[in-house]
């Protein structure tokens, strides 16, 4: 007897190779039998008839590391079919780190991260994945956040990265990949790792390659004298090149500004294809979403939360670091709306221009001003284009992307606050449903492949991936012609429909569109 039979689906096996219509068995964790299964007996049977039956979705970059700990239900990426998330992206995590440097990041990342239980043991991966391992709905994997590898060896300061401090930080991603990270992940706009250079940042790699491990980048923006190339993919590609290390780019798309230009965004990497092992991932909105903190300049952060938090106080200091970001980050401000602002809830969903004018301040001056009231827990959205044609082309743009088989999806999901970005919710059945629709661009069997066998053959997860025997699982059971998002900029929490069921290492998680509560998720691979 099997522990649940799902009769009578279309497969879709994650190879992206064509359907075919069979059952599915599952005993324990595991895919048991996949073919005719009518005369077999199941504690449970799921009838699938007319719906696609497909390996759970894993998506490949999101910030979820402190929300999974508050609310390990995380129905927003569950109700999309999503069965695995990868997380240390940007850098941005808690691990491995000292209590007292975790509390002092936990505090830092508020506005992008939430606020997960105080008393944790961070001290290593290890002691980090304990913490998700059938504690969460879903699967979990970790990149050895570079932040945290930073702030361990340095503290919260702006000093370069060599001798003793360089081989500590060597050893405890080595530690980290031997604990079960899947790789090492920067966020080069973010403190304290835009204070590295390039040459610490190849040693880092060397270290991460000797355990065969992915190294993922968003790309270097901030102090981009320290940088080979001045950033960029140049930086990243040269990272590859010396260290040897695969290198996976974080969000790769289109904007309004450059929209139909793929060919442009991808020239260099695609002439370093034969030097460097690439791939990426990208999410299909036009505009992204982050934490307000990182807005600040470079030296702002110079002593970490309590540091950034003395200079907001400081009127003169205020007024110079509200100018700095009329100066510098003008459109990230003007078009920025508050996705998070605990303490205010009223000013979430408000754009930061609005809030300035009932301020009576300059929109720099006001939005450090609320970042001193708010404790840092701020966080923001762009607006989308008013270009409705603009929106368009980056959308098609997505599935262009998502057509070569080295992409793969990442949601860039920060499910912080009463107004997140709408990919928390919508990032995967927009693909399935909506855009595959709409343009038509990208077959559904490839579209799963992308979503499923490409992420997990690129991090190493072991038996995920692919619908077959022996393989743990993670299935997501849903209707193509009715899926799609309706999470909207104006209306993100909502949830997509058409997806009745996800099962998560072989317990059902998500039961005719309704969370079970159950938390099968495992820290893998």
């Amino acid at each position: 007897m099997f522990d649940v039979i799902v009769s009578n689906g279309t497969l879709i096996d994650g190879t992206g190779s064509p359907s075919y219509e069979a059952d599915v068995g599952i005993s324990g964790d595991k895919v048991t039998a996949i073919g005719d299964l009518s005369e077999a007996t199941s504690k449970r049977t799921i009838n699938a008839t007319g719906l696609v039956v497909a390996p759970g979705l894993i998506d490949s970059h999101v910030h979820s590391d402190g929300v999974l700990l508050i609310d390990p239900q995380h129905a927003n990426s569950l109700r999309q079919g999503v069965t695995t998330e990868i997380l240390g992206q940007d850098g941005l995590s808690y691990a491995p780190l000292s209590q007292e440097n975790y509390q002092i990041y936990r505090k830092y990342l508020v506005g992008i991260l939430g606020e997960p239980p105080e008393e944790l043991d961070m001290s290593s991966v290890r002691s980090f994945r304990s913490h998700y391992h059938k504690k969460t709905s879903i699967n979990t994997a970790y990149l050895v956040a570079h932040g945290a590898i930073r702030l361990e060896t340095l503290g919260f300061q702006d000093v370069p990265m060599t001798g003793q401090s360089l081989k500590k930080a060597c050893d405890l991603i080595k530690q980290g990949m031997e604990e079960g990270a899947v790789g090492f992940a920067t966020g080069l706009s973010y403190h304290p790792q835009a204070w590295s250079d390039t040459n610490e940042l190849v040693a880092l790699c060397e270290a991460t390659n000797e355990l065969d491990g992915v190294y993922v980048t968003h790309l270097r923006d901030v102090n981009t004298d320290r940088a080979f190339g001045g950033g960029g993919i140049p930086e990243a590609l040269e990272i590859g090149r010396r260290s040897g290390v695969k290198v996976h780019f974080s969000h790769t798309r289109t904007s309004e500004e450059n929209a139909g230009k793929v060919g442009e965004v991808l020239e260099l990497i695609d002439k370093s294809k034969d030097q460097v092992d690439t791939t990426l991932e990208l999410y299909p909105y036009p505009t992204g979403s982050t934490f307000c903190t990182s807005l600040l300049p470079s030296y702002a952060h110079i002593g970490g939360p309590d540091e950034i938090l003395k200079k907001l106080n400081d009127p003169s200091e205020r007024k110079k670091l509200g100018k700095y970001m009329e100066e510098n980050t003008v459109k990230s401000a003007d078009q920025a709306i508050l996705s998070s602002a605990p303490n205010s809830k009223h000013l979430e969903g408000m754009s930061m221009i609005k809030i300035a004018e009932e301020m009576g301040l300059p929109v720099g001056e006001a939005l450090c001003q609320l970042l001193l009231e708010e404790d840092l827990k701020l966080g923001f959205w762009l607006t989308p284009p008013a270009d409705v044609s603009a929106w368009r082309q980056v959308s098609k743009d997505a599935l262009t992307f998502l057509s070569r088989p080295d992409y793969m999806v990442g949601s860039d999901s920060i499910p912080v606050g009463g107004h997140p970005h709408p990919r928390a919710y919508g990032t995967f059945p927009r693909f399935l449903g909506r855009l595959r629709r709409q343009f038509g661009v990208l077959s559904l069997e490839k579209m799963i492949q992308r979503m499923t066998q490409n992420p997990a053959e690129r991090f190493g997860l072991k038996g995920r991936g692919i619908l077959k025997k022996g393989n743990y699982a993670d299935i997501v059971i849903f209707d193509q012609h009715k899926i799609i998002d309706t999470a909207t900029y104006d209306d993100p929490h909502q949830f997509p429909v058409g997806i009745p069921y996800v099962l998560v290492n072989g317990m059902i998680a998500v039961d005719q569109e309704r969370c079970t509560g159950i938390l099968a998720g495992y820290a893998i691979p």
